[in-house]
């Protein structure tokens, strides 16, 4: 007797230890297609779907809705399709009691004939329609074109079942063989964060070990709650940002300063040429990603904002990845622009569009929010004008954007109304010392008010 498959909880990154059930999408008894979608998972970066390893049936479901689970923990059980399929011959086997009775008169019966239907398929118009792992799998194995086949699941999505009824329709020829054994798709991001949770175990802090954390919790022990007062269950995506905070604060000694920047010629620039940016590009150009670049030419002079601090010295990173802070359901995500000083203008307003519609939709991948060597907060997109941000361990700074105010400055002994920002930088002092971040932050300060559009604003 075959033994039943045991599905278990991914690992969707090198970081994550653990996931959290967001929602079933089967239940015992349900009949799934190898890839079919089975469960909503929740990590402390993204959510994710798992999909069935296999064609069969499923038996149990081990891990309810809402709990937290170590990855490698078995949350469901799945009959494999072979064993499915010999129970199923045995019970056509099997006469019932009227057919027993009624061969013993007439003869022996069978079953009838399964009629075979292929569904009316008309050709998809969207051609930038988002589509499944495992309906991209599928595809590419038969070499079908996603835009002839028409989407039957929610909002016109394709799914697994409308390309295999396509296949089935005839109206594809394969152009290329099918693997004997296909692979497990990619975990893509889906879905919005849940509501409720369970407690996190945290993991493995630098220079800060579990006791001391509990120590500095229990000083802080918060009164007992009272009438009217509400306890909102938190996300694991909220309790990994509190972790990550604490840890931050008390592993990194902080250190942090602000300079005023005239940006009077960069939104005069913007302003020109903000409306043909987006017939030409269908994006709005924010100032985002001139702060951006500016931030990538001072790293570059300045490597040593472009390192971590680890046991054995200060790592310097040779690629530049700028991860930016995107709010969103009343959460912090960080998405990372990888290889941003490779990126022209446009190309870095094009991937924080991107990262942001992706953010915002929830459909973020681990590798989204993996490897970020700096961070460039936009605060002053809320009306921020100052601002303290804590450092997005393990990465040595920060920065800080607030907003662009006009203001009354003094230029030549005289008073002139100029559009001005406030840049704050928080630092790891272990990793530099304040000279250095000072320097940095002039070089932002000087490539800002004396903007020019060039080359490299295209």
């Amino acid at each position: 007797m075959t033994q039943p498959k045991i599905i278990s909880m991914p690992k969707l990154g090198e970081s994550v230890t653990e996931g959290t059930i967001v929602r079933w999408l089967v239940q015992p008894g349900d009949t799934v297609a190898a890839y079919d979608p089975l469960c909503e998972i929740e990590t402390d970066k993204v959510t994710a779907e798992v999909p069935a390893p296999e064609a069969g049936r499923i038996l149990e479901i081990i891990v309810s809705e809402g709990e937290t689970v170590a990855v490698g923990t078995p949350i469901a059980r799945l009959e494999s399709n072979d064993a499915s399929q010999i129970d199923q011959v045995r019970e056509l086997n099997e006469p019932t009691k009227e057919e027993e009775k009624k061969r013993s008169m007439n003869g022996p019966i069978y079953p009838a004939k399964p009629e075979s239907s292929s569904p009316d398929l008309t050709t998809a118009t969207d051609k930038r329609r988002r589509y499944s792992p495992a309906v991209l799998k599928l595809a590419g194995e038969h070499g079908i074109d996603l835009s002839q086949v028409v989407g039957t699941g929610e909002g016109g999505r394709v799914t697994r079942k409308d390309v295999l009824n396509f296949i089935a329709s005839g109206k594809h020829t394969s152009t290329q063989p099918a693997p004997e054994k296909p692979q497990a798709p990619s975990y893509v991001a889906e879905g919005a964060t849940t509501k409720k949770q369970t407690e996190y175990t945290p993991s493995r802090a630098q220079s800060l070990s579990i006791t001391s954390r509990e120590t500095l919790l229990q000083e802080a022990e918060v009164p007992p709650a009272e009438r009217g007062d509400t306890l909102v269950a938190v996300s694991s995506v909220r309790r990994t940002i509190a972790r990550r905070m604490v840890e931050s604060k008390h592993t990194a000694p902080h250190a942090w300063m602000m300079v005023e920047v005239d940006v009077t010629k960069l939104v005069r620039y913007r302003e020109k040429i903000k409306e043909q940016f987006f017939k030409q590009e269908g994006i709005r150009l924010t100032y985002l990603p001139f702060f951006i670049q500016a931030t990538i030419r001072a790293l570059k002079q300045y490597p040593v904002l472009n390192a971590s601090w680890t046991d054995e010295g200060i790592l310097y990173k040779k690629d530049i990845h700028i991860s930016i802070a995107v709010a969103h359901n009343d959460l912090l995500y960080v998405p990372v622009i990888h290889h941003a000083d490779e990126k022209s203008l446009i190309g870095l307003a094009r991937a924080i569009d991107d990262l942001i519609r992706r953010t915002r939709n929830g459909k973020l991948t681990i590798e989204d929010t993996e490897g970020g060597t700096f961070t460039v907060n936009n605060t002053g997109a809320f009306g921020s004008i100052l601002s303290m941000p804590i450092i997005n361990q393990p990465q040595a700074a920060i920065l800080s954007v607030e907003a662009i105010v006009k203001r009354p400055v003094v230029i030549d002994e005289m008073i002139a109304i100029r559009d001005m920002v406030n840049l704050t930088l928080s630092i790891d002092h272990r990793v530099l010392d304040g000279a250095v971040a000072g320097r940095f932050l002039q070089k932002i300060k000087h490539d800002l008010e004396n903007f020019e559009p060039d080359a490299d604003h295209s």
